[in-house]
């Protein structure tokens, strides 16, 4: 991708090095006795008190830093300049919201909100809840925010062997065709439906993953269009990442028979035939995988 004359979007938060306690709860009686023991020792039991309101605070950081605003709604700080990956970042999403806006401005009662791309290493918290970076990218769907430590990157290209920036791009696109998905009312009929039916339940997860796939070829397939941003290989580089993350893949990777059943994500094959989907129509009409 000829990325670095893109525009860079301003809907990006850094939180990555900001270390973060989980909290720690004590039990009422538990409590009850250790201040009681402090008491009979001479301490003053205030002392504790203001230590576990600190840990059990989740807007604390290892840092000393009292708050943590963007843990509770507000913005965290943009990426400092001189970081390739995150200016990296910051285009695509730039470039996801110029071609989504385009779209949704062609329907009549939808209009597109950007979602806010936040940057973290390790561990992170959002709106649901506190995720490890061994999640891999997530999107949560209560704050409308994508979350990545961009390390996966490095794991996508030494383990899964899927290389290059634009298998890096395809990764945020699908993360933003989850915000698609919560826009378009798609995600809350399907969450409705899994609990309608909990036998359905992962199956509806891989369909709803699937159409991810296929809302990421869609804005493949107009990043293709544009002049001067697609290099020969790209979109097969965002194929071989849609390959390598099937979830027959990761089964074999992890030493596990392969058990489609539990499948979440979808399978190598359908991950790649959904994505190119969208690359090829590049509309919504062609991306209805609860039909198919």
């Amino acid at each position: 991708m000829r990325w670095q004359e893109g525009r860079r979007s301003q809907n990006v938060e850094d939180r990555r090095g900001r270390g973060m306690r989980r909290p720690v709860a004590v039990g009422g009686g538990g409590l009850l006795l250790i201040v009681l023991v402090m008491a009979l020792c001479g301490r003053d039991p205030t002392e504790l008190l203001q230590v576990l309101n600190q840990a059990q605070d989740p807007t604390m950081v290892d840092t000393g830093s009292p708050q943590f605003p963007e843990a509770q709604g507000g913005r965290g700080m943009p990426p400092a300049g001189g970081d390739p990956q995150a200016d990296f970042v910051s285009v695509v999403l730039a470039n996801t919201e110029d071609t989504w806006g385009r779209i949704f401005s062609a329907l009549a009662n939808e209009a597109y909100r950007p979602p806010t791309l936040v940057l973290f290493t390790d561990m992170v918290e959002s709106a649901c809840g506190f995720s490890s970076a061994a999640v891999g990218p997530f999107y949560c769907p209560a704050d409308e925010k994508l979350y990545i430590d961009l390390g996966f990157y490095r794991e996508l290209r030494d383990r899964f062997g899927a290389p290059g920036d634009f298998a890096q791009a395809y990764v945020i696109a699908h993360e933003v065709g989850h915000h698609v998905q919560q826009i378009l009312g798609i995600s809350d009929q399907v969450r409705e439906l899994q609990e309608r039916d909990r036998r359905q339940a992962n199956a509806l997860s891989v369909r709803l993953e699937l159409q991810a796939d296929c809302f990421a070829g869609i804005w493949s397939h107009h990043a293709a269009a544009q002049e001067g941003l697609i290099e020969a290989g790209d979109l097969e580089e965002g194929l071989r990442a849609a390959a390598a993350i099937g979830d027959d893949r990761l089964q074999r990777i992890s030493g596990e028979y392969v058990s489609p059943e539990s499948f979440t994500h979808g399978s190598s094959e359908q991950r790649v035939t959904w994505l190119r989907q969208g690359m090829r129509h590049g509309s919504l009409e062609s991306c209805d995988t609860f039909r198919q």
